[in-house]
């Protein structure tokens, strides 16, 4: 629609500036400008509003409604902590007092005077809440859960699809508040690992709920003041310099451990010991060829790839847009609706999830087009359900205090055959066969508070960290080093050979001799006939580990969730129900303390 310059209180240019711009813009452009405008001239009227008594009357239900809501987040990686943190801003440009908290951090007794509550979660490993979220969640579960019948609650879920218990926590959530009695303000959204839209599509409906209900009819007012954040940021990728990249395994080492080195130079961005870099990587040029051949469409033909109307080439669009590695429940179902497909149909059936799962694992797009055949009449078609090529998160290995302006990663190459194929990691294998000093990568940093050094640098700290585990530990030396820190620092490392496989070697016997580092304990499992590895060198340590507890250290482990982690996790309960001469109850109880005393953290995959 075009503005008339007749009927609108613009003049000519700025009706023709207008015009440009509008059809430009995407819809949650279009509401945050809404909300900017309405903020710049409601500025005093806002003032006004909050002089107002914070109850007001829910016209549909007869229960008055606070203007408090109170915001928890339960996140391993930060995800959900910047989604609550947003949100809060939102809320409180919409005259809203927000509390927001770590689930670990809110009492849990006190929800039952919580009248508006906005829970962001994500899912953990397979279908686990994150380490920061299991107190609250086994509170709510249990049978000292409080009735909630004046709690109006809304559920935004984070999770990724590839995995079978996709969203399972935020689910969990959201059923069972219910089940105490809450009432939904606005219906629970699960988002993908591709998550900007849809949550703000979820803010937008919790905002409209909080209004109807306290009887106001203004549109969502945007917090325009407190919404600025730096240039590059996840959704805004900076393209950094590959400056090294080398090969950190021997000759002769079954494994391919790269050493990245990359600048942030006049990008802005910085980080703590503990965060993750974000990268968003490109697909194997060979495989995109693969796929091309089989979908026997024009390479070269264009498709259109957002709301925004960016358009590239079927081909480019395989390599640098869409996930092709990785088939997901969600994709088939939406090819079952597009198709119809019997033998698709019988996989997805209610009850058949061993029959998905078999399917399902080790197979990529290429292996499904041929099974099933390309959906849809045209490339547009087919693309249109894929979905994006997710940013792959790295431990980081370096300290800005001892490399400013630079930052380190090790990343493990992941290579393995499946039905008839070689299967090569997307993020991985560009870094090991195809990236080059001088060429760049989009990337981001993602804070991570749960996992971090403690606040005090006398503290002692036990760190766990086999194989690419040991990144974020060369980031805590390296800080450590350049801080001064005096505190005792225990390291665990394990690999398959000495010779080939000891990371970073050289740099863990400098801080050994200079006494950054006060102790450490390698296990390499392939160098003797019984496989020796890291929890192994921990029971043989057990009396001397459960002093360090004792002392008030902090233990730290990073690396492998499924096999690892539950192995180590394991292990400090036989040593702590040990040493500690404890029943297997209250070891489990003091690992829980722990953990909400921060003193218990994990960054897991």
């Amino acid at each position: 629609m075009q503005l008339q310059v007749l009927n609108s209180p613009f003049n000519q240019e700025q009706a023709e500036l207008l015009n440009r711009i509008l059809p430009t813009l995407t819809e949650s452009q279009k509401v945050w400008l809404s909300g900017y405008l309405a903020a710049s001239s409601t500025t005093l009227a806002f003032g006004a509003l909050n002089a107002q008594t914070s109850v007001l009357s829910n016209q549909s239900t007869g229960k008055n409604i606070s203007k408090d809501v109170t915001i928890l987040y339960g996140s391993q990686t930060g995800n959900a902590k910047g989604l609550a943190n947003k949100t809060g801003k939102q809320l409180e440009g919409n005259g809203f007092k927000v509390t927001i908290s770590s689930m670990s951090d809110f009492k849990a007794n006190n929800i039952k005077k919580v009248q508006n509550l906005l829970i962001i979660v994500s899912t953990h490993g397979e279908g686990d809440p994150p380490d920061n979220a299991l107190s609250f969640h086994e509170f709510l579960h249990s049978k000292r859960a409080p009735k909630l019948d004046d709690l109006h609650f809304s559920v935004l879920a984070l999770g990724d699809s590839s995995y079978e218990f996709f969203c399972q926590t935020g689910k969990e959530f959201d059923s069972r508040l219910e089940e105490l009695g809450g009432t939904r303000l606005y219906p629970r959204f699960d988002c993908d690992v591709d998550y900007d839209e849809p949550a703000s599509e979820w803010l937008q409906g919790v905002l409209g709920s909080l209004s109807e209900a306290e009887g106001s009819n203004a549109a969502p007012v945007a917090a325009a003041a407190t919404q600025v954040e730096s240039v590059y940021s996840r959704s805004n990728p900076f393209r950094a310099e590959v400056l090294e990249n080398i090969n950190l395994n021997g000759r002769g080492s079954n494994k391919e451990t790269r050493h990245l080195e990359i600048s942030l130079e006049g990008s802005g961005l910085s980080y703590e010991p503990g965060d993750s870099l974000g990268i968003y990587p490109e697909n194997d040029p060979a495989l995109v060829e693969l796929l091309l051949a089989e979908l026997k469409w024009d390479s070269e033909a264009g498709v259109t790839l957002n709301k925004q109307g960016d358009i590239l080439s079927l081909k480019e669009a395989l390599k640098s847009y869409y996930e092709i590695t990785t088939l997901t429940k969600p994709l088939l179902q939406k090819v079952l609706e597009l198709t119809g497909n019997e033998t698709l149909q019988e996989i997805l059936a209610q009850g058949n999830e061993e029959k998905l799962k078999a399917y399902i694992h080790g197979r990529d797009l290429v292996d499904f087009v041929r099974d099933f055949g390309a959906w849809g009449t045209s490339a547009q078609e087919f693309v249109s359900i894929l979905r994006k090529i997710p940013a792959r998160l790295y431990s980081i290995a370096s300290s800005l205090s001892a490399s400013p302006d630079e930052v380190h990663l090790t990343i493990g190459a992941v290579r393995y055959d499946a039905h008839g194929r070689e299967r090569k990691g997307v993020c991985s294998i560009l870094t090991a066969e195809r990236l080059q000093p001088g060429d760049t990568l989009p990337v981001f940093i993602q804070h991570n508070e749960n996992f971090k050094l403690p606040a005090t640098s006398d503290t002692p700290i036990i760190m766990v960290g086999p194989g690419t585990g040991v990144a974020p530990f060369r980031s805590f030396m390296q800080e450590r080093e350049e801080a001064g820190a005096e505190g005792k620092a225990w390291m665990f490392f394990g690999d398959q050979h000495f010779v080939t496989d000891f990371l970073y070697q050289t740099e863990w016997q400098k801080w050994l001799k200079n006494g950054v580092l006060t102790k450490m304990d390698v296990a390499f499992s392939r160098d003797t006939d019984k496989k020796v590895y890291v929890q192994h060198r921990m029971l043989e340590q057990s009396k001397e580990l459960f002093a360090w507890l004792e002392e008030g250290a902090v233990v730290y482990i990073c690396g492998d969730e499924k096999h690892m982690a539950h192995d180590v996790h394991n292990t400090l309960l036989d040593i702590i129900e040990k040493e500690g001469a404890m029943s297997r109850e209250n070891a489990e109880a003091y690992l829980a303390e722990l953990q909400q005393q921060k003193r218990y953290q994990r960054d897991v995959y």
